[in-house]
């Protein structure tokens, strides 16, 4: 495993944000599309995260997350959006397929991490 300075960690803005919408768009076969409501100083962003066989968009709505804000946006799906963050999650490894995804199995599966308590939007994670 490769190390990281602390310096280079810090570089990451990972904050926590309420999703506020969740929604598996028609094209997809992989993302949920979020909306992620980031505080005043960030506001409202799309973060698409590979979620959507794990996780149903109830599960997310009005729930806290951390979320790497300062990720330089990338072009996701056919429509050009753009997801504008990372949703910030758990792997656990699984002994045998946690899905099959067209035809391919797949052996791990994101973990959302959960607040203790809730905290004001925008909060920064350090």
């Amino acid at each position: 495993m490769d190390t990281v300075s602390i310096k280079d960690f810090q570089k990451f803005d990972i904050r926590i944000g309420t999703v506020v919408e969740a929604e598996v768009p028609d094209w997809s076969h992989w993302v949920m599309r979020l909306k992620v409501d980031l505080g005043s100083e960030i506001g409202e962003r799309t973060i698409f995260a590979g979620i959507m066989h794990f996780y149903k968009p109830d599960d997310l709505i009005g729930k806290q997350f951390p979320f790497v804000t300062n990720l330089e946006p990338k072009k996701i799906g056919p429509d050009g959006e753009y997801s504008q963050g990372m949703m910030l999650m758990g792997i656990e490894k699984c002994d045998k397929a946690a899905v099959v995804i067209e035809g391919e199995e797949v052996f791990e599966k994101p973990v959302a991490f959960s607040l203790s308590e809730k905290v004001p939007n925008g909060s920064r994670v350090g």
